[in-house]
């Protein structure tokens, strides 16, 4: 089945769902497709702390407060996962292609994963990207973090709340925020231990029983027991569907300009998987309201 819209925005965290309000506001018809969750990576996130205007949020709130705003303004949310992008047309799995006057990437990153034996195999069984999803499986359990930046220490500090301990592996130094290593090295919870990088996951057929690390020092190797192991060691964008695009750089993040154009006329991008140096939710909103007003204007040129 094929479909037209005014404005496909392909993506639907906070860049994807405010640029559907904005694009909404201004009259254009807007779908937007996602293929996981409303809100992206809000919905994994325990708090929200540094949104203006809102002092505490959970992510999960947040999340669907965006969505509805984007439906409540007449934006369509549909759930399918996109493929392929040719002209102006997004092909995804269903088989369904939705074509817009415009288009805007908004498909943020992925969390990387440690690439070590045992990780792959054991994703579900103990290795978990979402603290959200699945601290609660860990009751009175110990838990191991392996990060030192922003994500790591916020999501140690929510995983304490199940865990009995909490190990937090850093490579080298921490690279958090001040607060969340204040709060962090407050919580009797939270050890945290660096210059250890991990080797292997271990587990018994069954579920994640150790990780195997190393102390970068000393070479020494050590195995930590462990039922839980959440890897927070940065992300890669999502572009894979416009790798043919011409408008990646090396890395895979889309480039735009300040007016989020891409250079392919009428495709714009905004939020985490722009080319960009700070990524917080606040500037992925901040990007969406910009690619919106840029796309109206664009199918607005098309009338004259």
């Amino acid at each position: 089945m094929e479909r037209q819209f005014d404005l496909v925005v392909v993506g639907g965290g906070p860049a994807g769902l405010s640029a559907a309000i904005y694009g909404s506001r201004a009259g254009l018809s807007v779908a937007v497709l996602e293929n996981y969750a409303p809100g992206g990576k809000l919905v994994k996130t325990a708090h929200i702390e540094n949104y203006p205007g809102i002092i505490s949020a959970e992510g999960t709130e947040l999340a669907m407060n965006l969505l509805n705003h984007a439906t409540s303004m007449g934006a369509e949310y549909i759930a399918d996962d996109v493929t392929k992008i040719e002209d102006k047309k997004v092909f995804c799995t269903s088989g369904n292609v939705y074509e817009g006057k415009a288009l805007i990437f908004a498909t943020g990153t992925l969390e990387r994963k440690l690439n070590i034996p045992g990780e792959e195999k054991n994703i579900g069984r103990g290795v978990s990207f979402c603290a959200i999803c699945d601290g609660a499986f860990f009751k009175n359990k110990t838990i191991v973090v392996v990060g030192g930046g922003n994500s790591a220490l916020e999501e140690g500090i929510y995983l304490t709340q199940f865990a009995s301990k909490v190990i937090v592996l850093v490579r080298n130094e921490l690279r958090a925020d001040q607060n969340y290593r204040d709060e962090a090295y407050k919580n009797e919870k939270i050890e945290i231990r660096k210059k250890i990088i991990p080797l292997e996951v271990l587990d018994d057929g069954r579920m994640v029983i150790g990780l195997r690390v190393k102390n970068v020092l000393t070479d020494e190797e050590s195995i930590i027991e462990t039922s839980a192991i959440f890897p927070y060691v940065g992300a890669d964008p999502v572009s894979g569907y416009a790798e043919n695009l011409g408008i990646l750089d090396e890395k895979g993040y889309i480039i735009t300009d300040e007016n989020m154009k891409t250079k392919m006329e009428g495709v714009f991008a905004a939020g985490d998987v722009r080319k960009k140096t700070i990524r917080q939710v606040v500037t992925a909103a901040s990007d969406g309201a910009i690619a919106a007003q840029s796309a109206f204007h664009y199918i607005k040129s098309l009338d004259k």
